[in-house]
């Protein structure tokens, strides 16, 4: 079945839901699926709706010029997509393997709804991996510290495979402006909840040291601003002091996979509207 997804954001007002599922109408479509939001703080209204294409008379172009005419009259900002046309998924690694296997293993299932062209790392360690799922692997390394070179070949290659969405699996590099700004809103980051405490390397002993009780992961959109993008999908588990730091790192592992595939499912499915630093996450 052929579907369209319809994200609108407008100031809250009388009337919206009903001007909006009126149009699909008169225009012929049926909604499949339809979730609101409110944002009775900012005044701000949000809306996910997922059409049928099956019996659309229009042309895909004709239905978003009518649209935007309608958008325009009512002050909407909005943006509109195609499930039958699958995103393009760039992996950045580094050595760390446990999330580049959870997201590997999960498209190859269908149950991650995207094309995984190539993985990229700073590091050959992973090329295994990659091997095992049949996924072109580049290592592009940072040469006598030259990272805007290194920086530049993965642009290039993101570029050249028509990337459409770029996920930092564990990629234990610091992404300048210029990258994030090339691709905003579309590279997605994980890593454990900590911060802003415990930053650098081996965060889990430190953390055990300090004798937390309660470990995590975020997943966000990268920005300028380093670990400060939008919150796309968070967890924790609580622990005990019975847990040492090895197995403090293995839970964190295990929400980290799982927090990320979250993410990156959002976005794949067109559930997320960002609204400055915040995202409207849809369940569905």
């Amino acid at each position: 079945m052929k579907q369209a997804v319809f994200l609108i954001q407008s100031p809250d007002r009388k009337g919206l839901v009903s001007g909006i599922t009126t149009f699909f109408y008169r225009n012929g479509f049926n909604i499949l699926h339809c979730q609101q939001y409110t944002d009775t703080c900012e005044g701000e209204y949000y809306m996910r709706v997922r059409l049928d294409l099956s019996d659309m008379e229009l042309t895909r172009k004709q239905l978003e010029d009518d649209f935007s005419a309608f958008a325009t009259e009512y002050g909407f900002r909005y943006s509109v997509y195609y499930l039958d046309q699958p995103q393009r998924v760039a992996v950045l690694v580094s050595k760390t393997s446990h999330c580049l296997y959870d997201l590997l293993t999960l498209n190859q299932e269908g149950e991650l709804p995207c094309e995984i062209p190539l993985i990229i790392s700073n590091h050959p360690d992973l090329e295994h991996v990659a091997d095992k799922f049949r996924v072109p692997f580049f290592c592009c390394p940072i040469v006598n510290g030259d990272k805007a070179s290194q920086e530049a070949q993965i642009l290039e290659l993101l570029e050249r495979h028509l990337i459409d969405l770029v996920v930092l699996a564990r990629y234990m590099q610091v992404l300048s402006n210029g990258f994030t700004e090339r691709y905003p809103r579309r590279i997605i980051n994980i890593h454990h909840a900590f911060l802003p405490a415990f930053q650098g390397g081996n965060p889990y002993q430190r953390a055990w040291e300090r004798g937390v009780k309660m470990i995590g992961a975020t997943a966000h959109y990268a920005t300028a601003e380093l670990d400060e993008g939008p919150i796309i999908e968070q967890d924790v588990e609580r622990i005990t002091h019975e847990a040492d730091p090895a197995e403090l790192k293995h839970i964190g592992s295990g929400i980290e996979k799982r927090v990320l595939t979250r993410a990156v499912r959002a976005h794949l499915e067109h559930r997320i509207i960002t609204t400055g630093r915040r995202t409207v996450v849809f369940s569905r």
